[in-house]
């Protein structure tokens, strides 16, 4: 049995390229590393690698984690920039005993050292959603847009192996050096290949709080199915913040066990993922709770479509 899951639409073509690689006998590493990198790659998806949207000063700050499920090793960076595949980075970092998590100039340096690709990651149309937002503040006196699409995955190889992964270029018009929970152990990402595997995406901030992917493999080592670890989980720290702090940020986490069975759980509407398993082609599906439960709905070819139109239609500077 294998499997491989991601949050968001985005991640559809990535576990395709991925489904193959493990209907091939691939590995689960080569498998999410090569999913990853074909959301970093694509430029009109605007909160991951080239084309992810700058912080307040006009920069693209990324942020990358990898973990192998079977050893506990991991790599990450954080607020790197000018690099290509900072997933490819993070991976390369956990084949380190020490100094497998760097952050912006250190990663920076050790990335030129290993040979990673250099590459200005700001495109043009990044920079108008830049200057567009920047009028908007000016003239209407709103926040900075909040976005945080991060690509998180599991995936399973029929051997038995887990990983987990993540990449993200953060808040839009975040701080100089904001890094979230995507590239922390344990909030943006877990794994454990005898038990199974979790990611997030939403607000950082807030999934830190909660160490949210352990806390969903911790349910799944005691017995639940992914489904009902992550409903529980999310129901459990939405309830928790609320109740503290008199709100929640968006948390939205996918996982997958060590037999391939997946579970997905969300706080928002309109959240979507993506999974494919020896048992099931590469499909999309949109999410939302009720009552604690979360109901998941294949999505039409009509929203597929819009998707993808609304996300490469041509921008103009207001």
């Amino acid at each position: 049995m294998w499997g491989i899951i991601a949050t968001w639409r985005m991640a559809a073509e990535g576990i395709s390229e991925a489904s193959e690689i493990l209907a091939n006998h691939g590995d689960a590493g080569d498998a999410i590393e090569t999913a990853i990198k074909a959301v970093e790659d694509f430029e009109y998806y605007k909160s991951v690698g080239y084309g992810g949207l700058p912080n307040e000063e006009m920069e693209v700050e990324l942020d990358a984690a990898f973990m192998d499920g079977d050893t506990f090793d991991m790599g990450a960076v954080a607020a790197i920039k000018d690099f290509a595949n900072p997933i490819s980075i993070a991976r390369r970092l956990s084949q380190e005993k020490v100094n497998s998590m760097l952050v912006a100039e250190g990663a920076e340096k050790f990335a030129h050292k290993e040979g990673f690709e250099r590459k200005n990651m700001l495109t043009e149309r990044a920079k108008i959603h830049f200057k567009n937002r920047m009028k908007e503040v000016r003239e209407q006196e709103i926040k900075p847009y909040s976005g945080h699409d991060t690509v998180g995955m599991v995936c399973l190889d029929e051997f038995g192996k887990m990983t987990s992964a993540t990449s993200t270029s953060g808040l839009f018009m975040k701080k100089k050096g904001r890094v979230g929970d995507s590239p922390i152990v344990g909030s943006g990402f877990y794994v454990d290949s005898q038990v199974g595997g979790a990611s997030a995406t939403g607000l950082g901030e807030d999934l830190m709080k909660g160490c949210i992917s352990y806390e969903i493999v911790r349910l799944m080592k005691e017995g639940m199915h992914p489904q009902a670890a992550c409903e529980k989980a999310v129901c459990d720290l939405d309830r928790e913040l609320k109740q503290r702090r008199g709100k929640a940020g968006d948390l939205s986490l996918i996982a997958m066990n060590h037999k391939g069975e997946w579970g997905v759980a969300t706080n928002i509407e309109g959240f979507s993922f993506a999974v494919a398993t020896a048992l099931q082609e590469p499909t999309v599906y949109l999410t939302k709770m009720i009552d604690g439960k979360c109901v998941h709905e294949v999505a039409s070819q009509e929203w597929l479509d819009q998707y993808m139109k609304t996300r490469m239609a041509p921008l103009e500077e207001k």
